[in-house]
């Protein structure tokens, strides 16, 4: 619980999907790289130090997602990831697949070339053969799937579409930046050629996430002009955020750490949804069971999103709608839409590792009083 503002209102943070704060260890491990001095690719000593720091980061991602050490190439966030996994693979072809609920920065990504837009049902989920069927062999330059929708939590068939697309020669590329340090993760097994995360999302510090790369798969790089990263992504490495995302990935891979969170935050999202459909013409947004156990979503009937997380905020609750990924925009939700449900009347909550009893309590208390306020203002 954290203290903003002149009256001192008791701050209680509902939003971890958009961010989570700083797992403890993760600045205490960045601090000394902030005032050191250190091209990673220079040979004198201080030079090597920081490339060996940078490679214990890669161990510990590597560890946390099944991968081999090799296969992590680290980026500013899951966006680069995502623009460099689409850049390289528009050499293979002039066709992407794109489920209609994947997060924008896929969608504008693809957008750039020809797209051929996948449906869901009402939990959001993709239907495999669907995926299958808007294949174009030797068009398709790679097929799109999220680990898990990052406004509803619905988890998809990653593992029915990946054996499908490469059964075909064609690439495919998950977006796991709602998943990873969510739900246990084998890069190796699944056998995806891409894979893209960020470490803000799981409690690692912003500006840093991680494309992987298939073992064997040769890719042209987004960013060019020098051989950093194996001459995957050219510019002198973020040292500092790089360690902070190893300290948390391997806060994470500790025994029993990823299951335990997981475990508590699903108890807490039952509540919160408990708490939230006790209030008439409240109805949860898709899949309950399969979902990642961090984050709900649920419509208000009779009113609309934004007045409604202002009223939380008044009362020192921190949501986001299940609108626009842009706090800037709240503009009707994409993802909301194929799903066929209101798409300008929801609120999504996620918690984290930091999320106490009483966060979930502030919440049970503000949202019934506020929804009620709002639909009074309206009668």
């Amino acid at each position: 619980m954290a203290r903003f503002g002149r009256d001192e209102v008791s701050r209680h943070y509902l939003d971890h999907a958009s961010t989570s704060p700083a797992r403890p260890g993760v600045v205490e491990a960045m601090l000394p790289w902030l005032s050191a001095a250190a091209d990673p690719g220079r040979v004198h000593t201080e030079g090597r130090v920081a490339r060996a720091v940078i490679e214990d980061a890669r161990d510990q991602v590597a560890a946390l997602l099944g991968a081999r050490s090799r296969e992590v190439v680290f980026t500013s966030g899951a966006t680069e990831s995502i623009a460099t996994a689409v850049w390289g693979a528009a050499e293979r072809g002039d066709q992407f697949v794109v489920p209609a609920v994947e997060h924008s920065a896929v969608r504008d990504a693809s957008a750039r070339y020809r797209v051929t837009t996948v449906g869901v049902d009402r939990q959001g989920r993709v239907d495999p053969d669907e995926v299958v069927a808007a294949i174009r062999p030797g068009h398709t330059a790679l097929v799109h799937v999220q680990w898990a929708n990052h406004e509803v939590g619905t988890l998809q068939p990653v593992a029915e579409v990946v054996a499908a697309c490469r059964e075909r020669g064609v690439l495919v590329h998950v977006d796991a930046a709602a998943a990873a340090g969510h739900v246990p993760i084998d890069f190796v097994a699944l056998g995806a050629d891409l894979l893209s995360v960020s470490a803000h999302k799981l409690g690692g510090p912003p500006g840093i996430g991680a494309l992987l790369v298939r073992r064997g798969l040769r890719l042209r790089p987004l960013l060019v002009g020098g051989e950093q990263e194996r001459a995957r992504r050219a510019g002198m490495e973020n040292v500092p955020a790089i360690v902070g995302f190893g300290a948390a990935a391997a806060a994470l891979a500790a025994a029993g750490v990823l299951e335990g969170e997981a475990a508590r935050n699903r108890a807490q999202t039952e509540a919160v949804v408990d708490a939230a459909t006790a209030v008439a013409g409240v109805s949860p947004f898709g899949d309950l069971v399969a979902r990642v156990p961090h984050l709900v979503c649920f419509g208000v009937e009779g009113v609309e999103a934004e007045p409604v997380l202002l009223g939380l905020d008044q009362a020192g609750v921190a949501a986001h709608s299940g609108s626009s990924c842009s706090s800037e925009s709240l503009e009707p939700s994409p993802v909301l839409e194929a799903m066929g449900v209101p798409a300008e009347r929801s609120l999504r909550v996620s918690v984290g590792w930091s999320t106490t009893p009483d966060d979930i309590d502030a919440f049970a208390r503000a949202f019934p009083m506020v929804v009620d306020r709002l639909r009074s203002l309206r009668s």
